[in-house]
């Protein structure tokens, strides 16, 4: 072995760090620049229709999170064993199996939940953005990269979700969370003074309303324009 080898074999390679830069990006892209409802139009059905409340928008939320770090973890491990003409069946495979892991919890620990939520959670199957990463992400990168892809797409879905259900809740039903803050505003400067509810908040008028307006004020921000 020459010398040149021997020192080239010594030289090992850094590491790229656990929350590089270009991690960070996989993180922080799609909470605002490259966010799966507001830039990429995905996702808007559930962001519609479960809205209406916060509690079961974080529910929804936190079942995103978890189901589409998984199943980017589990289609990366898998990526070089997948054979590619069945590869949209396999993911689809891993997404029901996690998504009905999801379903059986609730119905054990949160029936309530589980009754309000259970025609929408199963829905995640389709949804396109968990379906999205897997296809354009997870199948060609390692593992810890494509949690961090997933982690960050169903962040940026999440935020909008539970803003959306923020602004329905507050100003349909004056409440947030379940807690009456119109009531409490309006006990603050006496009986005679009331807040009055919007009704249209609590259809699906109300949350087109909000979504379009966020989108509007997100892009307004960022200067992204469709071509």
């Amino acid at each position: 072995m020459s010398t040149e080898t021997a020192q080239a074999a010594e030289v090992k390679k850094a590491a790229e760090p656990l929350l590089s830069k270009r991690r960070k990006k996989l993180i922080s892209d799609p909470l605002v620049d490259d966010n799966p409802i507001t830039i990429q139009v995905l996702g808007i059905c559930s962001a519609l229709a479960v809205t209406t409340q916060m509690q079961p928008t974080m529910v929804m939320a936190i079942s995103v999170i978890f189901v589409m770090v998984m199943a980017n973890l589990t289609i990366s491990l898998l990526r070089n064993t997948i054979p590619s003409r069945v590869r949209i069946i396999v993911q689809l495979a891993v997404i029901a199996t996690l998504v009905t892991l999801v379903n059986e919890v609730l119905k054990a620990f949160a029936f309530d939940m589980y009754k309000e939520l259970s025609v929408f959670i199963g829905l995640i199957i389709t949804n396109c953005i968990v379906m999205g990463r897997l296809e354009a992400f997870a199948l060609g990168n390692k593992p810890y990269d494509s949690v961090l892809d997933g982690f960050g797409s169903a962040l940026g879905y999440s935020w909008i979700i539970l803003a959306v259900a923020f602004f329905r809740e507050l100003l349909g039903s004056g409440s947030v969370f379940g807690v009456p803050v119109y009531d409490a505003v309006s006990g603050l400067f006496g009986e005679d003074f009331s807040l009055a509810t919007n009704g249209l908040m609590v259809s699906p008028v109300g949350a087109f309303i909000i979504l379009g307006l966020i989108i509007w004020v997100q892009r307004t921000k960022t200067g992204y324009v469709e071509h």
